[in-house]
């Protein structure tokens, strides 16, 4: 049939089985929208306050569901202000296309109005991006976008699409089954019956996985090799909820924040089996120092990323699912009593220094925040503390709920405490960390599952895109945002506090906005809380409600989030408390 090149978008995302597509409309995409607009029964669109919510969503609803997320925006500006957002999914391998219209073909390279060179812009930050200059070539290569973006480790792809091809005109054959990915690289063999017999004989195996297990959907698989070899686990942030977090060979998140049985397990290993994580500075601490007591067996789909951190001392590429599971068939059944022994030991040297390090916060005063603490005569053993948060929200959330989070101490607190159980529950900007992904996550979400979402955030990130309020109101998203208020830019301020002595430069908000009558100005349902009760009752009135509800909760701006390992520093110089 012959049709227009805005139709053929439509069409072959159609085609390719997306049913949701996110964006901000605009003079280089009109006749795109007026296609959506068409073609509303088979294809919804939401609309977004922003460019930048508008990618959020998209990098969201494809977390949350595995598929292809999708976001449209015009030209110059509408398609500059989807780099941030395109940066964060390329950061943790969330599979998206991004789209964007151009000005007409002859006139780019004349700095026409809203003319940028999004290709160039974006080459760093996709996994391949085009500009599509023939209408002929215009459906293989959104057909081609999607494959790459959902092909080996994930990743967005940008397709810039100029006003004139999108007004011409030409043949259209639909496919009838959207394009599958590019073949599965499979582990070598000898290569897993080496990484066996590192298994077999080493004494304090120790599992670090990331969020290639959650991509390839080898959670169930990980946990039946930890369990036939008896080896804790420990993952990176982006790892969390692909092993349920009361799982008992599960330690939780290693690294600068986590926890620190898991991260003292790790640095005492003689085997370290990494698989699906990539060995951030924020996971290792100083390089030189990290891998000094043990050995690495590192597996990843993608192989740049073998050997790029962490020398590993065997590096196997391949699938993650079927690597795995290959190398549970081929080792040893086995019991680790000594090494279970060390990690009781470490579990309950946790639980010590978790109880001392919350005791000397509670009992400290808020010297410069301008929030509230707690209410004028409240006393200090009353006051909201992040865990109490956390603790209160997901007493009352079903174990399924999705729960995003921005970036800060509240993303830390969240990653540390949250009691995640089924994978994809659990969405934040690990690689790029993003302040202000939280809101478009939250609502991406939220329409990829079709139930209420939980996002935690801070005073200072919610400030970044709080205009996404507008978008989940009118949506009629169901969204619970928890906002720790602590009145300052917390972990920031953390660092001011520990390594610059407490030079607080620009971290003391001072700000007047009052969260709750925002709430209320966008149409949604606002409380403040400063005790544990008044939560409870704030929270039993959103997770039995329906549409947007903030609730605001003071908390101390002395709150720290530990453990931490110093920048640059190492487990030496991990910090436990400051009295």
């Amino acid at each position: 049939m012959l049709i227009s090149g805005a139709r053929i978008v439509v069409e072959t995302l159609i085609e390719q089985g997306c049913d949701t597509i996110f964006g901000y409309p605009g003079g280089q995409v009109i006749n795109i929208f007026d296609e959506l607009y068409l073609a509303s029964d088979r294809l919804t669109h939401i609309l977004t306050a922003h460019e930048q919510g508008a990618a959020h969503a998209a990098d969201g609803y494809a977390r949350t569901t595995g598929k292809v997320g999708v976001v449209l925006a015009t030209s110059g500006p509408g398609a500059t202000n989807l780099v941030t957002g395109i940066a964060t999914a390329f950061l943790d391998s969330v599979p998206m296309v991004a789209i964007t219209g151009n000005v007409p073909c002859d006139l780019i390279g004349r700095d026409s109005f809203q003319e940028v060179d999004i290709v160039g812009v974006t080459m760093p930050i996709t996994k391949h991006n085009f500009i599509v200059k023939d209408i002929n070539e215009l459906a293989d290569t959104l057909r081609m976008a999607f494959k790459i973006a959902k092909s080996g480790r994930p990743g967005p792809v940008l397709v810039d699409i100029p006003k004139d091809v999108q007004t011409a005109k030409c043949e259209f054959e639909p496919k009838t089954q959207p394009v599958i990915p590019y073949p599965i690289v499979y582990a070598a063999e000898n290569k897993l019956n080496k990484a066996a017999e590192m298994i077999d004989t080493c004494e304090r195996p120790y599992i670090y996985f990331g969020g290639g297990i959650i991509t390839g959907k080898a959670s169930e698989a990980l946990i039946a090799l930890a369990e036939k070899i008896d080896a804790p686990m420990g993952c990176s942030l982006m790892g969390l909820s692909a092993v349920p977090s009361d799982h008992p060979k599960f330690l939780g998140m290693q690294g600068m924040h986590g926890h620190y049985a898991s991260s003292i397990a790790e640095d005492e290993a003689d085997l370290v089996i990494a698989l699906g994580a990539r060995f951030s500075d924020r996971a290792t601490g100083n390089k030189k120092r990290f891998a000094q007591n043990f050995k690495i067996i590192h597996i990843d789909i993608d192989g740049a990323e073998l050997h790029k951190n962490i020398p590993a001392d065997l590096a196997v590429k391949g699938d993650i699912l079927d690597a795995i599971e290959r190398l549970t068939a081929m080792v040893e059944q086995r019991n680790n009593p000594e090494w279970q022994a060390r990690i009781t030991e470490l579990r309950e040297e946790e639980k010590r220094r978790t109880e001392a390090s919350l005791s000397h916060t509670a009992d400290k005063s808020c010297e410069s925040c301008s929030v509230p603490c707690a209410k004028p005569g409240v006393p200090a053993s009353q006051k909201l503390t992040p865990y109490d948060i956390i603790d209160i929200v997901s007493a009352r959330a079903p174990e399924d709920t999705v729960v995003a989070t921005d970036v800060g101490q509240h993303q830390m607190w969240t990653a540390q405490r949250y009691p995640l159980k089924k994978p994809r529950t659990f969405l934040t900007s690990g690689g790029l960390g993003t302040m202000g992904f939280g809101m478009g996550a939250a609502i991406g979400a939220a329409v990829a599952s079709g139930k209420q979402t939980v996002l935690f955030t801070g005073d200072g990130s919610f400030g970044m895109n709080l205009n996404e309020l507008a978008t989940a109101v009118t949506n009629d998203i169901p969204l619970v945002v928890v906002i720790m208020n602590n009145g300052v830019l917390g972990m920031v301020r953390q660092w001011q506090s520990l390594f610059f002595d407490k030079h607080y430069s620009n971290t003391t908000l001072s700000r007047k906005t009052d969260f709750v009558k925002l709430a209320e100005a966008f149409g949604a349902q606002g409380i403040r809380c400063t005790t544990a009760e008044e939560l409870k009752a704030a929270c039993a009135k959103a997770f039995s409600g329906s549409g947007t509800f903030v609730i605001d909760c003071a908390v101390d701006c002395n709150e720290l989030v530990l453990p931490m390992l110093p920048p640059g520093g190492s487990i030496d110089n991990i910090i436990t408390d400051v009295k």
